[in-house]
């Protein structure tokens, strides 16, 4: 790999992505969808390469960015942890908890449904589809560029060349479908009284649509933990994140060579960070790290990570899969639908739109799309959603990452019927467990009255 032509390569990246934040700023097309700049960027790229005017050259490397990228993500995710209140989940579990139901049951849709029709129907028509397909988007709505990066390279290592290509797709679509569903869902929820905190659509404030911060509105970037005099503070965590990533990367070589085992690399840095995370809180170690530039170091791989994924899209692949993709996309856009508008209004009581769509947006994209939607409605979190999401954050997410690490090999491995099975059995528990405790609110009118204000 010459090292040389990786740093042109993102010299390049870093071209387009301010060019893509340019015209967000600039031009109202972009800003009344809400169009991320990297996406921009990526696609501006494609138009330009070798697959459209032929006009723009990166390196061989550019496929491979994006497997390394998420693994960076991924290390900043465990390297930041969690945090639980016992207090608040006690005073407040009727909302948190028919919320965890809710949030659970967004992902095993998912997980459950998209696979079952494709192993049931899309295999059938198309005989050169893979019992895992379903799982490809999936991997693009509710894990985003990153995880489609991530499950999309698992699939590649069992043999399935064009899973990458096809995660990147879904990714990309389901970005889409979520910024212009979003919208769509918010301009009908404001006239029909759905929203209890805008009543009107057009209240989106200017760093919404352009991007760019006033002044005044501006925050920190993050705390300086470390002397600038001794080191960089940016340093120092980029420093933190790239040793969880190397000694996952180093972690996952061993196991392999050890036991034969090829597991996601993204996983075990990952869990290498959790270690990590564990380890400093038990230390004076964690006073000096800042989740505020651990998440924006994050964000910034996210960015050149969707700017990547989408400009290495082969469209020779989405061409030879365009019907099955354009199957399971329609499918999968009912699905993300019904869960918003049937099991949204039905698992949560008080302000049910504002956190259904939150969910909706995380559910077909990035937690960036679902933020963004949920600011649009609550732009104070009145409805306690983001506060919600990080507390059932923990719990919800080895459901997510046991699809996104085994479900590969499940689903390619023949116990595709098992993996199915799991999830439809975790979806069926999600609603019985509503009932039960009675946190099924489906009678109540949808512009019903809420109590958090």
């Amino acid at each position: 790999m010459d090292v040389q032509a990786v740093l042109l390569d993102f010299c390049l990246a870093s071209f387009f992505i301010v060019i893509g934040q340019f015209l967000r700023a600039k031009f109202s097309i972009f800003q009344r969808f809400f169009v991320p700049s990297s996406m921009i960027a990526g696609f501006l790229a494609l138009a330009l390469g070798t697959q459209g005017l032929d006009i723009l050259f990166f390196s061989e490397n550019i496929g491979s960015y994006a497997g390394l990228l998420i693994i960076i993500i991924f290390s900043a995710v465990g390297i930041n942890g969690f945090s639980l209140s016992k207090n608040e989940i006690r005073s407040e579990i009727d909302r948190i908890g028919s919320y965890f139901s809710y949030k659970v049951l967004a992902q095993a849709i998912q997980f459950s449904f998209a696979p079952l029709l494709s192993i049931l129907i899309i295999s059938i028509i198309f005989p050169y589809i893979n019992n895992g397909f379903g799982l490809l988007l999936a991997a693009g709505f509710s894990g985003g560029h990153g995880t489609a990066a991530a499950v999309g390279s698992t699939f590649v290592k069992l043999g399935d060349s064009s899973a990458m290509d096809i995660a990147m797709t879904f990714a990309t679509m389901g970005l889409l479908s979520g910024i212009f569903g979003g919208l769509f869902f918010i301009k009908l929820g404001t006239k029909r009284g759905w929203t209890k905190y805008i009543k009107n659509f057009q209240y989106i404030s200017g760093d919404l649509k352009t991007g760019l911060i006033p002044r005044e509105n501006r925050k920190s970037l993050g705390q300086e933990t470390i002397s600038p005099m001794v080191l960089d503070p940016i340093a120092w965590h980029l420093g933190l994140l790239l040793i969880a990533t190397g000694l996952g990367i180093i972690l996952n070589k061993w196991i392999l060579t050890v036991t034969g085992l090829d597991l996601p690399t993204y996983l075990v840095a990952f869990l290498v960070a959790i270690l990590i995370f564990i380890i400093f809180r038990k230390t004076t170690v964690w006073n000096y790290v800042d989740d505020d530039i651990i998440n924006r170091l994050s964000g910034t791989a996210t960015d050149y990570l969707v700017f990547f994924g989408i400009s290495s899209i082969k469209i020779s692949v989405v061409v030879e899969y365009a019907l099955p993709i354009l199957l399971l996309l329609l499918f999968g856009i009912i699905i993300v639908v019904m869960t918003l508008m049937f099991f949204g209004r039905s698992m949560n009581k008080d302000s049910w739109f504002e956190r259904a769509i939150f969910v909706f947006g995380y559910s077909t994209g990035v937690f960036a799309i679902g933020f963004i939607l949920l600011r649009i409605v609550d732009p104070q979190n009145l409805s306690k959603t983001l506060n919600d999401t990080a507390l059932v954050a923990p719990f919800t997410t080895p459901f997510e990452m046991f699809a996104w690490s085994v479900g590969p090999y499940m689903l390619l491995g023949g116990q595709h019927w098992q993996f199915v099975g799991l999830y439809l059995a975790l979806f069926a528990v999600c609603i019985i467990l509503n009932i039960v405790f009675k946190w099924w609110w489906f009678d109540l009118p949808l512009d019903r009255e809420t109590k958090l204000r």
